[in-house]
């Protein structure tokens, strides 16, 4: 089913390139109709159908693109010498490749934050709090949503879905129907919390980063996120069964530092925004002087722990807690380094391979024709709807990257639309976003493919009103046309 999606997809963008009014070169070579820039298509679109096939063949997804991007790039290198020029794609790839560096370095220590909290045990705390409290399987059907949706706008959206996920595993074990339905709703609740601010998703960073969009005015996006979630939940929370799940206790303690490390990571966004909107430095170097403070942090736990666990095992001691005593004798220091090492590295390079592939193809002159035949006809709403449906199939990554990298003439309003609709698109199928798949393996047999898709036109709904929100409620930033780089 995937694949003949995918399919489509390939088919209808490749439709667009070729049209006769779209035909446009951006390099000084004009590839598009040669064989390497036909070749470098069709490597992308195998690359991609490798990556949708990733849970059934079991490939991790950074491998195909990586090849891909390598071959391509090797491709239009060899057919430039051929004709002489030396340098120029040497140079085009240096300046895609620093686009990716900054946000990777970003991500990672975002994620080896992320990696600190959850080795800290503060997600585990939270799904106990939630579990001990007994909540009918409506009320978790909320609380599980809206956690989800505010705790995806600064962890990632995958992150988020798996630990409300757990919770309903462990509440509802056995209830298929419960679990799959809850599953849905995490997914399109996580995906529409990461959309109204630079830190839920990689596409509103990219946006963020590249200076499209200012960090407040993401913000703008935050009601109409709302109804991007709001509108499936209302309808689909007709469909819980008013019933309470079998009492269960579950304690856990957290680690050492574990809400320090919280306010760190809290101190490493501001910093990052400081950076970013006072001093008109990259975002990135406020994250990296984060991840510093981290490893000081990290530091002062490794020199002060023996002390601490020698305090807390004559505590024990004198309780006659035995089992206490054992567990304190099993503690090992924290290790900045092993969360790094912990990071999502198959995302990231998944994250590279997808981003060079795509510099590839629009340095060859593919973006620009994609750019035209979308944007050409004067309505940048239509266009920036459809891309947003096609990041459910096709990952929001590439979609974004495609976008700016096309640097299309819209208004403000137009940017943020784009943003919006390739942060929620992904909703509409259960391959459509990181959370999605994740769950698809953490729920496996529970929460399916066609599980998440009959609830598809729901879903849709939450869509359409969440763009027609942000059309209504922002009407007055479509109003001036033009890129915000330009002005």
């Amino acid at each position: 089913m995937r694949q003949w999606l995918l399919c489509l997809i390939v088919c209808a963008v490749c439709c667009a390139l070729f049209s006769p009014a779209a035909f446009a070169a951006t390099g000084s070579l004009n590839l598009t109709l040669a064989p390497v820039g036909i070749i470098s298509l069709v490597l992308f679109s195998l690359a991609y159908l490798l990556v949708m096939a990733e849970e059934k063949i079991h490939l991790r997804k950074s491998k195909p693109v990586l090849v891909a991007a390598g071959i391509i790039w090797a491709l239009i290198a060899w057919r430039y010498m051929q004709d002489g020029i030396t340098g120029v794609t040497a140079e085009a790839f240096r300046h895609t490749l620093l686009e990716f560096a900054e946000l990777m370095l970003f991500l990672l220590v975002a994620m080896t934050y992320i990696s600190a909290l959850e080795e800290r045990r503060l997600f585990d705390a939270l799904r106990a709090w939630m579990i001990r409290k007994g909540f009918s399987y409506r009320t978790l059907f909320w609380i599980s949503g809206v956690l989800a949706f505010f705790i995806s706008s600064f962890a990632n959206n995958m992150t988020t879905a798996m630990l409300m996920c757990a919770v309903v595993m462990k509440v509802a074990e056995g209830d298929k129907r419960f679990i799959n339905l809850m599953c849905v709703n995490i997914v399109v609740a996580a995906n529409a919390g990461g959309a109204f601010i630079p830190f839920g998703d990689i596409t509103t960073l990219m946006v963020w980063q590249a200076g499209i969009v200012t960090f407040n005015e993401f913000f703008t996006l935050f009601i109409p996120a709302v109804m991007n979630y709001l509108v499936p939940a209302i309808i689909m929370s007709l469909f819980v069964e008013r019933r309470y799940p079998a009492a269960l206790q579950e304690d856990v303690e957290l680690k050492r530092g574990a809400l320090r490390i919280l306010m760190l990571f809290l101190a490493t966004i501001a910093l990052a925004v400081l950076y970013h909107s006072w001093l008109d430095l990259p975002p990135v170097l406020g994250m990296m002087t984060g991840l510093g403070l981290l490893q000081f942090f990290g530091f002062f736990l490794r020199k002060t722990l023996p002390g601490s666990l020698a305090r807390k095992r004559a505590m024990a001691e004198r309780e006659g807690d035995i089992e206490r005593v054992r567990s304190l004798g099993q503690i090992v220091p924290f290790d900045v380094f092993n969360r790094i090492a912990r990071a999502e590295w198959d995302t990231l390079l998944f994250f590279y391979g997808v981003v060079m592939c795509v510099g590839g193809l629009g340095y060859i002159g593919y973006l620009e024709m994609l750019s035209t035949g979308l944007y050409g006809s004067g309505n940048p709403t239509i266009a920036n709807v459809v891309l947003g449906l096609m990041s459910s199939v096709v990952d929001n990554i590439p979609v974004m990257f495609a976008v700016l990298t096309m640097q299309p003439d819209m208004s403000h309003g137009q940017w943020l639309l784009i943003t919006l609709t390739a942060g929620v698109g992904g909703s509409l199928l259960s391959i459509g976003s990181a959370a999605g798949v994740a769950l698809m393996g953490q729920a496996r047999g529970y929460y399916t493919f066609t599980g998440h898709l009959k609830w598809a036109p729901v879903i849709l709904l939450g869509y359409a009103a969440s763009v027609l929100t942000h059309l209504y409620l922002n009407a007055d930033l479509f109003q001036i046309f033009g890129s915000p780089a330009a002005h």
